[in-house]
C-alpha cells in the first residue's frame, strides 16, 4: 500500500498529470478546492449536505426521476437509432421491423416512448412543486429561468419524436401543429418554413425532427442539465423552506 500510494503521489507531480488537471495536484488546502471547483463530478457531489435536504417530502425525488426518464431515453434511443431511417417511406418499414421482426422491439420501443410521457409529466410535476415551495425566490430566480428552459425542450424533444414513426398519427399531429405556428403574427409562418423544410410534412420534415430530436435538443438539454446542477449548489443546496436558505 505504501509503495502504491508513493506511486500515485509521483504520478501527480509528473507533467502529463499536471497538463490533465490544473489544480489540486498539491497538499494545500487551495489547491485542493481548485480540485473540487475544476471537477464536474466533484463540485457536484456535496461533501456535506443538511439532513433536511435529503427528506423525502422537500421534492419527492421528482427531477431525480426526471433525470433518470432521460438517461433511459437517452439509452433507448441510441438502441432504436441502430434500426431507424430517417426516411420516406423507410421509416414506417422500420417502426413494422421494431414490430414484428427485431427480437425485444416492441419492448424497447414502449420503454422509449412510456419513459418520454414519465419525463414531460415528472417535468410539469416538479415545476410545480418548486412553485409551489417558493424556490423560485431570490436568490435561486436564475435557476428558474432555466429549469423553464429545460420545460421547454422537453416538450420539444417529445413533439419532435412524435413524427419519426411516420405514420397517420404522426403526421396529422405534426401538420396541425405546425398550421397552428403558422398562425402566429409576422414570424410563423417563417418559423414554419424551416422547422418543416418546406410548406408540407415531407421527408424533408421527417429529416429535421430526427436532426432536432437526436442531436440539437438533447446537447441543449445536457447542457442545461449541466447549468442547473451548477446552480444548486451555488445557491446554496436544495430548497428546503428554512430560512437559512434565503
Amino acid at each position: 500500500m505504501a509503495n502504491l500510494l508513493e506511486e500515485l503521489a509521483a504520478l501527480r507531480n509528473t507533467r502529463v498529470w499536471r497538463s490533465v488537471f490544473r489544480g489540486g495536484s498539491g497538499e494545500s488546502n487551495l489547491r485542493r478546492s481548485l480540485a473540487v471547483q475544476q471537477n464536474v463530478f466533484l463540485h457536484l457531489a456535496s461533501v456535506k449536505i443538511r439532513r433536511r435536504a435529503l427528506d423525502f417530502s422537500v421534492t419527492w425525488y421528482l427531477g431525480t426521476l426526471s433525470l433518470g426518464c432521460f438517461l433511459i431515453l437517452t439509452v433507448t434511443g441510441i438502441l432504436l437509432m441502430l434500426y431507424y431511417h430517417p426516411s420516406a417511406p423507410q421509416a414506417y418499414a422500420d417502426m413494422k421491423d421494431l414490430q414484428f421482426v427485431v427480437s425485444a422491439g416492441v419492448f424497447l420501443r414502449n420503454l422509449h416512448r412510456w419513459s418520454a410521457h414519465a419525463m414531460v409529466l415528472l417535468v410539469f410535476a416538479h415545476m410545480f412543486k418548486v412553485f409551489y415551495r417558493g424556490a423560485y425566490r431570490p436568490p435561486r430566480e436564475f435557476n428558474w429561468v432555466i429549469g423553464v428552459v429545460l420545460l421547454m425542450v422537453t416538450l420539444f424533444l417529445s413533439y419532435t419524436g412524435y413524427l419519426l414513426p411516420w405514420d397517420q398519427l404522426a403526421f396529422w399531429a405534426i401538420t396541425v401543429g405546425s398550421n397552428i405556428l403558422a398562425a402566429v403574427p409576422v414570424l410563423g409562418a417563417k418559423i414554419r418554413f424551416l422547422i418543416l423544410g418546406g410548406h408540407t410534412v415531407n421527408a424533408n420534415a421527417l429529416l429535421r425532427f430526427y436532426v432536432l430530436h437526436c442531436v440539437i435538443l438533447p446537447l441543449i438539454a445536457v447542457l442545461f442539465l449541466g447549468i442547473h446542477f451548477w446552480r444548486i449548489r451555488k445557491d446554496g443546496g436544495l430548497h428546503t423552506g428554512e430560512k437559512t436558505d434565503e
